[in-house]
């Protein structure tokens, strides 16, 4: 039994908290690490399991921040599907810190009175990740933060231009905006609310068209 599997069958709490992330050897082009969003689906106040777009070898420092949960930090002790299972490096005061908010997450969770306004309007999809295509025929595997009927904000290990134009799954847009963990891509048309989370699944049935002409990146599928 892997530690992972073995983490799913101990206690923790089973939470959807979005976060970002930097691995110790993940460096940008100014010396800086790089960050990348993730997602915590289960957290003990001695591991986590971590959905994200990078991995990072058996024993790597991790750094993360999940919102209410605060700075955790550890390292890389096993790997899941789409992430890893992280050993959580903390004080006993900072254990027994994280051992109350995970209490109240837990009790919040079940109070069905309260609802987060912001998950009604953004999507969380089920499974954050996807592929990115260029039009260069560049294809990447990235990690979506949040999706709306307009665009998708994506994490993903590329250094991008706004403007570019690309492909998240089935939709075509471009790059409007950037951030620490990565960039928003505004879609060229609405997608329908109900259909979100399959317009930006990957799938192995579409082309990007090789031939682009001049510098424009303009993405389009061959059938």
């Amino acid at each position: 039994m892997s530690a992972a599997q073995d983490f799913l069958k101990r206690r923790a709490v089973d939470i959807q908290a979005a976060g970002r992330y930097s691995l110790a050897s993940r460096y940008d082009g100014h010396g800086k690490r790089r960050q990348f969003a993730c997602r915590t689906t289960r957290i003990s106040p001695f591991q986590m399991l971590v959905a994200a777009p990078v991995l990072g070898p058996i024993g790597e420092r991790v750094i993360s921040h999940f919102g209410e949960l605060g700075h955790l930090e550890g390292f890389i002790s096993d790997f899941m599907a789409g992430g890893f299972l992280v050993e959580l490096k903390a004080t006993k005061n900072q254990r027994r810190q994280l051992t109350n908010k995970l209490e109240w997450i837990e009790a919040r969770a079940k109070d069905a009175t309260i609802v987060d306004v912001r998950q009604q309007e953004r999507i969380i999809p089920e499974d954050p990740h996807t592929t990115l295509l260029f039009g260069d025929g560049t294809a990447l595997t990235c990690f979506v933060i949040d999706a709306s009927p307009s665009g998708v904000a994506v994490s993903a290990d590329i250094d991008v231009e706004i403007g570019t134009r690309l492909a998240v799954g089935r939709s075509v847009g471009h790059i409007v905006r950037q951030f620490d963990e990565g960039f928003a891509v505004k879609f060229d048309e609405l997608v329908d609310p109900g259909h979100i989370e399959q317009a930006i699944k990957p799938t192995s049935e579409l082309r990007l068209a090789a031939a682009v002409p001049h510098n424009d990146n303009a993405v389009c599928y061959l059938d």
